[in-house]
Order: C-alpha cells, then structure tokens, then sequence
C-alpha cells in the first residue's frame, strides 16, 4: 500500500503517518506541505491521498482540483478544520471521497480510510445529513432521462467504475476492445455531468444507479 499525505503542518503529517502506520505495518507513505508538491507527488501512484484544504501554493478548491488531476483515480480524503458546509459539499461534487475533520480521533480516520479505501465515502454525521437531504431533492423523472441516455453495456461500466476498476479491468471484464471501454467511459462522464470516474461513482451513488 502507498499513501500520499499532504498538509503544511509537520505535527499532522507525523500524527496521520502514525495512524497509517498502525493501520498498514509496512506501507510506504510519501509526505507533502504544500500544493505543488502535493502535485508532483501525487503522480507516483498512491492507493489513497490525505490531504488538508488550506496549504500554500494554491487555493482550497483549485489545490484539490489539482491533486484529483495529477492522480485520476486515487480517492482523496480531506482532513481538514473547517466547517463550511458549501465548500466541502462543491469538493464533494468535484469528486473528494470523504471528508475528516481534524479533531477525529485516529481511530476514526483510520475507519474512514478503510472505508473508502473498500470504495465507500465517509462524511461526518452533519454534512452527511445535508447531502442525503441534497440528493433527495434529485426528481425521479431526471434520473429516467438519465439512464435512458446510457446504453446496459455503459451502465455495466458505471458499474465496474464504481467499483474502482480501472479501464484495461473494465475491457477484461466486459470483453470490450480499450478504445471502446473509453468512448463508453466519456459519454458516461458526459451525462453525468461529471469531471472524472471518481465524481461519477460519486454521483452515481447519490442516484442510486449502482
């Protein structure tokens, strides 16, 4: 296992590599203080990204934008202090696995990890309350023009993308050429309205399609 950690206070960086430590004996954590960092070290392949919100080098949502560009794929959960529900429900949207707040004991943060790491999300009680109540309000008609617009085979890839499987695993599993797995992969972004497999398996799940 692998795991980028990135915040720019070396007090939080030791605590959540204890936390790792405890949890994965021999997994190698890379550590990260600023955005661009975080950045460059996101490209070295990683099973799961910490990362804080505010750092230098970048502001909240374009320093996590970033981090979800550099490494497609990798859940990202935030472990930060804030409590602005908008911002954390905008990078939610944006495709952020979870959220933890800092104050969370490193039982819980490992719960958390573990969580997403098995393709769950994890929220806090409060904003988890507020995006079950966002996604409620979701109208029952939008969701059929939804799926209609999805052919079985993209749903099954929906499927295998919720799932975390990347895109030579979906053609394996669906007999389908490469080029064809990533056509399906587009036009499932497209009508999802979103930036990448992880927001899409995000969003998926708020519509109950997988």
């Amino acid at each position: 296992m692998r795991f980028l950690i990135c915040d720019d206070h070396a007090l939080v960086r030791e605590a959540l590599g204890g936390t790792v430590s405890m949890g994965w004996p021999g997994a190698v954590v890379d550590l990260a203080g600023d955005f661009p960092t975080a950045w460059a070290k996101a490209a070295l392949g990683h099973d799961l990204i910490l990362c804080d919100l505010v750092m230098p080098g970048a502001a909240p949502l374009a320093g996590i934008d970033g981090l979800i560009r550099a490494a497609p794929g990798v859940p990202v959960l935030v472990v930060t202090g804030t409590e602005d529900d908008a911002l954390l429900l905008d990078l939610l949207a944006r495709g952020v696995a979870g959220f933890a707040p800092k104050s969370a004991s490193g039982a819980i943060i490992e719960a958390a990890m573990r969580l997403i790491l098995a393709g769950g999300r994890y929220l806090p009680p409060r904003l988890a309350d507020i995006a079950t109540s966002r996604s409620q309000t979701l109208q029952r008609d939008d969701v059929a023009q939804l799926t209609a617009r999805l052919t079985d085979r993209q749903m099954d890839v929906l499927h295998l993308i919720a799932k975390g499987q990347s895109n030579k695993e979906i053609a394996r599993a669906l007999d389908l050429s490469p080029s064809t797995v990533k056509s399906h992969i587009s036009h499932v972004l497209t009508c999802l309205g979103a930036a990448n497999r992880t927001e899409a398996a995000i969003k998926a799940r708020l519509l109950d399609l997988v």
